[in-house]
């Protein structure tokens, strides 16, 4: 399997399209034919660089996993406070979304972690855990009295904004990840 950090620039371009249309269709909703077509190769030039779909999506998974885990150092290193850190946390969802509504990868492949592969299902894993252990970190410094306990907290903000990705879709709410975050700090704060 190819390392996401030293892709030839052709590779690069196939994980481009691959995350692209992972992120609209899902795992099980495009072919090697679909991304040759968008890359203007010949599917066998894919095959030269992914032998399999499965090594295709982990090196895409892969590295969307590294770049939101740098995302969320970032937002650490800024050092605001909890509700402000949340809600730069959730501008990084509404940017995925205001992309033609595509969805967080993980929250796409995430419906259908039944049917990935194993080395997919393990990144998928670990953007969760990524995720949900940032969250957890960030509400426990800001303890509301009566609030549940952080751990609950974050799982529900983040099923709350990748759910938001989903249900926006259909009805077109343009903002729909931002929304859900101001209504969770509002009920969180009361």
């Amino acid at each position: 399997m190819r390392d996401f950090n030293n892709l030839s620039p052709a590779a690069e371009r196939i994980v481009d399209v691959a995350e692209d249309l992972i992120q609209r269709q899902g795992f099980n909703g495009f072919s090697y034919e679909d991304i040759a077509q968008a890359v203007g190769i010949r599917k066998p030039s894919v095959h030269h660089h992914f032998s399999t779909k499965a090594d295709l999506a982990t090196v895409v998974t892969q590295r969307y996993v590294q770049r939101f885990s740098l995302a969320l150092e970032a937002l650490d290193r800024a050092g605001a406070e909890p509700r402000e850190r949340l809600m730069a946390y959730a501008q990084l969802f509404q940017a995925t979304y205001e992309q033609n509504r595509r969805m967080c990868l993980c929250g796409m492949l995430g419906a259908e972690s039944e049917t990935l592969p194993d080395p997919v299902r393990q990144e998928l894993q670990r953007f969760f855990e990524i995720n949900l252990a940032w969250l957890t970190a960030v509400l426990g410094k800001a303890r509301v009295p009566e609030a549940p306990e952080a751990s609950q907290l974050a799982l529900l903000l983040l099923s709350a904004l990748e759910g938001s990705m989903i249900v926006g879709r259909t009805p077109q709410v343009d903002a729909a990840p931002l929304q859900v975050t101001r209504a969770f700090l509002a009920l969180w704060a009361s």
